[in-house]
């Protein structure tokens, strides 16, 4: 299989693409709207297995309302660098925070879907001083997965994240097979998405080179951490979370993380404190900015509209 250049990941449209250093590492941005540093930065996090793109139907709409908008390759995808280390969730939580001194900004909101909500999360409980608040797609809390981890998670999502601690084989999958296409199809949820166009664009996104198993490796640590000191640790750092406001956004047909077990249970809701809101999208799946971009546009406006006023 022909690797892919991840210059070839830069579209066009109405953004520009951007890279900055931060945390030791450099960071492919795409970013849209007002080039002004006393604008509300809002910073859009991907998920597995995707790169910047998964926001493109976002970014012009928040431009547009006056907000500073990037949409930012996390560490291991897109043009972002890809380290054979650091693919940890505490690692992604601070690239975020540096990206955010590195624009210039003292605060931003940090809005992620999928593994990029559990960066948010994971943002609220140990970067606090970066953020404005905190919009999170198709994530549960990490703490309530790892009190009721069946609960959070569908029988073949298990399965499939069983597959994914096999060394090399979820890899070649990615980068020889259609393991691109099968978890967007298992945990869209949605008949009928993706299209040719987005399956094709992510499958090309994981054949450049290692950021097949960057993805992987971030999925490994959120299944492996669990029992090891590192994932204790996290927890624990969650655990000190300062409220702050939290819209969580969840579909009804998710694939990954049933709706019924989403929102946050009372323990960790008092954590999170009162400025949290909660969203159904019933008829969306796990990619929600894909697959119910009007929705997910409006709801992230009005909620800013509080959050960061301009």
């Amino acid at each position: 299989m022909t690797t892919v250049d991840a210059a070839s990941l830069l579209l066009d449209g109405p953004w520009q693409h951007r890279f900055v250093a931060a945390n030791g590492a450099r960071f492919h941005l795409t970013a849209s709207g007002p080039d002004d540093r006393d604008a509300p930065l809002v910073v859009l996090l991907h998920g597995v297995p995707q790169f910047w793109w998964a926001w493109r139907h976002q970014l012009p709409a928040l431009a547009e309302a006056g907000y500073r908008t990037v949409a930012m390759d996390v560490r291991g995808a897109g043009g972002s660098d890809k380290p054979p280390h650091g693919n940890d969730v505490p690692t992604l939580a601070a690239d975020v925070a540096a990206v955010v001194r590195s624009l210039g900004a003292d605060r931003a909101v940090v809005a992620g879907v999928g593994t990029g909500g559990q960066v948010a999360w994971a943002l609220a409980g140990r970067h606090p001083g970066v953020l404005r608040g905190i919009a999170v797609l198709s994530a549960p809390h990490p703490l309530d997965t790892a009190t009721s981890p069946r609960a959070a998670l569908r029988a073949g999502a298990v399965r499939r994240l069983g597959f994914v601690q096999l060394p090399s084989f979820p890899e070649r999958a990615l980068v020889r097979g259609d393991l691109a296409r099968r978890l967007l199809v298992e945990w869209g949820g949605v008949p009928g998405w993706p299209d040719d166009e987005a399956a094709a664009t992510y499958a090309r996104a994981v054949r450049v080179p290692f950021a097949a198993h960057s993805q992987m490796e971030q999925l490994r640590w959120l299944v492996r951490s669990v029992p090891r000191p590192d994932g204790r640790r996290y927890r624990l750092s969650l655990e000190g979370t300062v409220p702050l406001p939290v819209l969580q956004l969840h579909g009804g047909r998710d694939g990954l993380h049933p709706a019924a077990h989403a929102a946050l249970s009372p323990d960790v809701a008092r954590l999170v404190g009162p400025g949290y809101r909660f969203e159904l999208l019933r008829d969306a799946g796990h990619y929600l900015p894909e697959q119910a971009p009007d929705q997910v546009t409006r709801a992230l406006l009005d909620w800013l509209s509080e959050v960061a006023p301009l």
